[in-house]
């Protein structure tokens, strides 16, 4: 290219951009932005090699590979399951103060210091995984969980779910209330405070410390999520009642907790991709969670001599009550509990209008072979 046309463009160029300048720097932002690259890092409350909660369809390392793909590798982020980088429940901290820029977990763990955080894991008898997704996505639930986190500079969203959760193993069958005083029971969040009111010794033992414990007759019954985690880690091998209710967590949120100045960082464009990917991981898991625990129960009925059955209805009425009663305690005793609580209740019974005459007025038909 001569002189003279290079000088001819460069006036052009100077010219158009006195006359539309905002017009043309607009593009030059988002081009800076483009081609700017982010390396996060994503720590984890479960431990490596975990089915769901570190690795499979819908799980962590998948939302870390699908938002490096999305963004043509703009964003990309380095899971570290528990202990790789920080130890299993230390992610809350890890992230508020900027340490690492993720975490993924379950809100209930922070409930020692954020006690509204548990409306956003599981609430006893609340909903199933449609309406707390409706809550959250549609009902003012993403924006109540950002406005707890915001004074600890964080933004959470959900990334999985593993749908209806089991009331748990068993070493001895249940019959009446009174055979739940005295027991010793691994249990977290909202449901061992529930029992606990009924005499439950409750016990909180990370995953790997479950069987053991459960086999040795350390304690006497154990929960942890459904079929498929639940035969992977032999639970089946040291106790045989299965109880099916999932009373205590209807459903079970998978949190993602992102660092607010790392977020604000982001480009629109990047935040949308994380969103995006979230949610996916939300839906995919579910699907996948669903699917592998139809054949575990199935085997474990069928093939490892196990009695699944749901609770019987009076200690069901017993648990109803008490979960009533412990949830008003916690909203009284916490404005930012109270105002949640309030939100969510009044969803919930929205929400269960609906699938009255939706979801339930379906299941009721049965499998079409009546």
């Amino acid at each position: 290219m001569s002189l003279n046309r290079r000088n001819f463009l460069a006036k052009s160029a100077i010219a158009a951009g006195t006359g539309a300048g905002l017009i043309l720097g607009a593009p030059a932002v988002v081009r800076a932005d483009s081609n700017r690259t982010f390396n996060w890092r994503m720590t984890n409350a479960y431990a490596p090699g975990s089915p769901f909660y570190v690795q499979g369809p819908g799980s962590p390392t998948d939302f870390c590979q699908r938002v490096a793909s999305m963004s043509g590798g703009r964003l990309r982020i380095q899971h570290f399951a528990a202990g790789e980088l920080i130890p299993a429940l230390e992610g809350f901290d890890a992230v508020s103060s900027g340490l690492v820029e993720m975490n993924a977990a379950n809100a209930f763990f922070w409930s020692g210091r954020v006690p509204a955080a548990q409306y956003f894991t599981a609430v006893p008898f609340g909903m199933n995984t449609q309406g707390m997704n409706a809550w959250i996505y549609n009902g003012g639930g993403l924006a109540l969980w950002e406005e707890l986190y915001e004074p600890f500079g964080l933004v959470p969203m959900p990334i999985g779910n593993t749908g209806t959760q089991m009331t748990g193993w068993f070493r001895q069958p249940l019959e009446s209330v009174d055979d739940l005083n005295g027991l010793q029971m691994r249990i977290p969040g909202l449901a061992g405070r529930v029992y606990s009111e009924l005499g439950v010794s409750v016990r909180l033992l990370p995953g790997g410390e479950i069987f053991p414990a459960l086999e040795r007759g350390v304690i006497d019954a154990a929960e942890f999520v459904g079929p498929y985690q639940d035969r992977r880690m032999g639970l089946h091998n040291a106790a045989k009642n299965y109880y099916t209710t999932g009373w205590h967590e209807p459903t079970n949120v998978t949190e993602l907790i992102i660092n607010k100045g790392a977020w604000d960082s982001l480009p629109e464009d990047l935040q949308a991709i994380v969103r995006n990917a979230a949610q996916a991981c939300n839906n995919e898991s579910l699907a996948w969670s669903d699917a592998v625990n139809a054949d575990a129960l199935e085997d474990l009925v069928t093939n490892e001599g196990v009695i699944a059955r749901p609770l019987p209805p009076e200690i069901i009425a017993r648990l109803y009550e008490v979960t009533n009663d412990t949830l008003a305690s916690m909203a009284a005793a916490d404005p930012a509990t109270q105002r949640i609580h309030e939100h969510f209740m009044a969803f919930r019974s929205k929400y269960a209008s609906w699938a009255a005459v939706g979801e339930r007025g379906f299941m009721n038909l049965g499998d079409g072979r009546a």
